[in-house]
């Protein structure tokens, strides 16, 4: 409060230095990344401040990142010409996978409608709850122990054939997801597409990342929709000891 009070009482500036400023000002770093910097930069000032000399570079740098985390605005980033703050889901990570169940699509439809239904199967889901005719609020865990959360809306559904939703300004995390069905002939069960895409943390650092480990990513997306298929097919989710394997890797989603 006391900064923006002298703001107010400096001298005129030129237009050139209220420009500066107001782009100084600008948010650049996207809701995600914002968190980590916080809690990585505070994490980084009490490591410092723990040494018997406390290292000067190690708090500059711990300070920098909580407050690249609490203003929301990035010097790099704004040479750079970056803005994550404002980055579209669709230029993030996109993730599809594919899988055959033996129900109806008209079961399966129910199913997915439901979004209750889908923390069953996606282990990164604490919870999801409907808050209205077609709106619901998320909580997953994020890479660090912390919680994600977001408001969702179902931007496009048609009956026992599509369901796509899309996260509302404001999310922790900005993602999308479609799932697609399609009856297969003779009785042989729905074909279930799904299809994610997000803007991961970290920004155009994250991207680079996690499409590093994409395939990781998918195969972990893969394994959810096994899961899945256990539950509408036989009405149970499989335990990590029904699949020692995943339990000596210690996999979790997300």
């Amino acid at each position: 409060m006391a900064e923006h009070a002298a703001t107010i009482t400096r001298p005129p500036q030129t237009r050139a230095a209220a420009d500066h400023m107001a782009a100084d000002s600008q948010v650049n770093v996207g809701g995600f990344e914002r968190v980590l910097s916080v809690i990585g930069g505070g994490a980084l000032t009490l490591y410092a401040l723990r040494r018997s000399l406390p290292h000067l570079m190690l708090l500059l740098s711990g300070g920098a990142l909580m407050y690249r985390g609490l203003t929301g605005h990035c010097a790099a980033y704004q040479v750079m010409g970056v803005d994550t703050a404002s980055q579209d889901p669709e230029q993030g990570i996109t993730l599809e996978a594919t899988i055959t169940v033996n129900k109806s699509a008209a079961e399966v439809y129910r199913f997915w409608h439901h979004v209750e239904n889908h923390p069953r199967f996606m282990r990164h889901l604490e919870s999801v709850v409907s808050t209205g005719e077609k709106r619901s609020h998320w909580v997953a865990r994020g890479p660090l122990p912390v919680l994600l959360t977001w408001d969702a809306e179902l931007v496009e559904e048609c009956a026992n054939t599509l369901l796509s939703w899309r996260s509302l300004p404001g999310a922790d995390v900005d993602n999308t997801g479609t799932v697609r069905l399609r009856e297969l002939p003779n009785g042989r069960g729905t074909e279930v597409r799904l299809r994610l895409a997000y803007a991961p943390p970290g920004g155009v650092a994250g991207v680079a990342l996690v499409r590093l480990f994409k395939t990781l990513t998918v195969r972990q997306l893969k394994e959810e929709l096994r899961r899945f298929k256990h539950i509408i097919e036989a009405g149970e989710t499989p335990t990590i000891a029904h699949r020692p394997a995943a339990a000596r890797s210690g996999t979790v989603g997300w």
